[in-house]
């Protein structure tokens, strides 16, 4: 079952994404400079920042490959037909 998080991202433009993902690393940068200097009452903090951020980074590529060419999906899937041959030797 998807997360709210998840929802609430799908209803999104790709302006307001950006901006979330922007707010979303200068936030989490803030909160790693926090722990560094005095530290976090709640360090696991830190890993739902890094959580957020890689949901709006999956969405956005999400979005990417919706847009994409059939010929750009099929380049895609080659280096990755590629990729997965030469890591099993």
């Amino acid at each position: 079952m998807p997360s709210k998080k998840y929802l609430e991202l799908q209803s999104y433009d790709d302006a307001q994404l950006a901006e979330e993902m922007a707010h979303a690393i200068a936030q989490y940068e803030k909160m790693q400079y926090d722990n560094q200097v005095v530290g976090l009452e709640n360090p696991l903090r830190l890993r739902e920042g890094r959580r957020d951020i890689a949901r709006l980074q999956t969405e956005v590529r999400r979005r990417e490959l919706s847009k994409a060419s059939d010929a750009e999906l099929a380049k895609r899937d080659r280096i990755r037909a590629r990729r997965r041959k030469t890591s099993k030797k």
